[in-house]
């Protein structure tokens, strides 16, 4: 793959793909050498993480060989939620950073994303230069570098968490988890427990195939029924690697990541902790949420979906918060990254004393969100039909709904996005643009 291959491993969130076939071993060792060869650094200090697959232990011996292959000083730091790797890249001073997981994919699934010195995310030219190198041997070939624990990092993450959050006092808060059997299993529980919560805990099992496994932020039925059953005050749900949240009400409601994101933007605003009071967020967002963020005097930038887009929104203007749906949210002034058990919290401190199941309600658009599998995620901008269909049902929606079609940035499927004033009419305009994805793409 020397010279000018086009882009084609990584995606919007680093390498993902099927564990054993597609993220090999010897993919793995090839991708942590040629990090290292495209490392500015002489000898780099670079850290890996890892979420509960069964794969994990496996890639994380083949990326740690690979990066000691180029001269690079190796730090395992064991099972820890993706934000973790940001925290403990500046805490520690290094150079690169490496976390295998899949995120909310199946157990099969395995992924390698790159974190650089900053503890942000590869850019993508960065990304390009590595993949663009991975068979080249460089001036390094015969160093030989080290591989070695690093001890107490599943505290330091904790304690970064508590000192972010001291002052939040959760006395008397019978708090339910759903950790999705997941890199959260420990470390969740552990901060909840720290601030005075009373916890429970779903999920917290991990056996390298139920990570996500009708449980975590992708499957909450189980959570919604656990919270009303139990009585508890509160629930939240997280995904495998831990950078997604989405949270459950006493009553059982389900409570995604725009409102999440809306509840905490307005507390900061009123803090007076919203700098450049603007947060990002996807075209996903409802656009009921954005008016309502617009109507309070929060200035809005919308972003393709990724959460990497989100960041680079807010670097670019400034800003510190932003999230998707899905349950990202990001808030710069603790990690340049989504964090599940950060943006709880964060939430917990936005409602004070309050309860969530009393939180402002916004009257949202009926949307509608159906994920088609696909030959592969190129095929969607080659299809004519697909994109005539598309422009026709959003011609018949303007300015009471809107259409989006996308290709996921993961996974071999398109993701087709409707919202209308009726759940009626968003049912059907959704049904006939998943029929014709099926036809022209499935």
């Amino acid at each position: 793959m020397a010279g000018g291959t086009a882009r084609r491993l990584f995606g919007t969130d680093g390498v993902r793909g099927v564990a054993g076939s597609e993220i090999t071993a010897a993919l793995a060792l090839a991708l942590g050498r040629a990090a290292v060869l495209q490392s500015a650094a002489d000898s780099p200090r670079v850290l890996v993480i890892r979420d509960t697959r069964e794969s994990g232990e496996m890639l994380e011996a083949a990326i740690a060989a690979g990066l000691a292959s180029a001269g690079a000083e190796v730090l395992l730091g064991g099972v820890l939620p993706t934000p973790a790797a940001s925290l403990l890249i500046r805490r520690h001073g290094l150079d690169l950073g490496v976390v295998l997981s899949a995120s909310h994919n199946v157990y099969s699934d395995n992924g390698i994303k790159l974190f650089g010195a900053d503890g942000f995310k590869l850019a993508d030219e960065r990304e390009q230069q590595i993949e663009e190198h991975l068979e080249e041997q460089g001036e390094r070939e015969a160093r030989v570098g080290r591989i070695r624990e690093l001890h107490g990092a599943r505290e330091d993450y904790v304690r970064d968490l508590h000192h972010r959050f001291q002052s939040l006092s959760l006395e008397g808060l019978d708090v339910l988890l759903d950790c999705a059997n997941g890199a959260t299993y420990r470390v969740a529980p552990a901060i909840f427990e720290r601030l005075g919560a009373r916890v429970s805990t779903l999920a917290v099992e991990p056996d390298g195939r139920n990570i996500n496994a009708d449980c975590g932020s992708t499957n909450v039925e189980t959570l919604v029924r656990a919270v009303t059953a139990g009585g508890h005050d509160i629930g939240f749900a997280f995904d495998g690697d831990g950078d997604r949240v989405l949270a459950v009400d006493r009553n059982g409601q389900l409570v995604d990541g725009d409102e999440l994101l809306m509840l905490v933007a307005l507390h900061l605003l009123e803090q007076d902790r919203l700098p450049g009071n603007g947060i990002a967020v996807t075209v996903m967002t409802n656009f009921a949420i954005v008016a309502a963020l617009e109507q309070a005097g929060i200035k809005v930038a919308s972003t393709a979906v990724g959460d990497r887009y989100v960041l680079e929104a807010l670097r670019e203007r400034g800003w510190a918060l932003g999230g998707e749906q899905s349950g990202h949210i990001i808030e710069l002034g603790f990690a340049p990254s989504g964090d599940g058990i950060a943006s709880a919290l964060l939430v917990l401190e936005a409602l004070g004393a309050g309860d969530l199941s009393q939180r402002r309600r916004i009257e949202k658009l009926p949307q509608r969100l159906v994920n088609v599998r696909v030959r592969g995620r190129g095929a969607l901008g080659e299809a004519a039909i697909v994109q005539a269909a598309i422009a026709s049902e959003t011609q018949a929606l303007a300015g009471r709904g809107r259409v989006l079609v996308r290709p996921s940035g993961t996974e071999p499927l398109v993701r087709v996005m409707v919202e209308a004033p009726s759940g009626e009419e968003a049912d059907a305009v959704c049904g006939r643009l998943v029929a014709i994805v099926e036809s022209e793409l499935g």
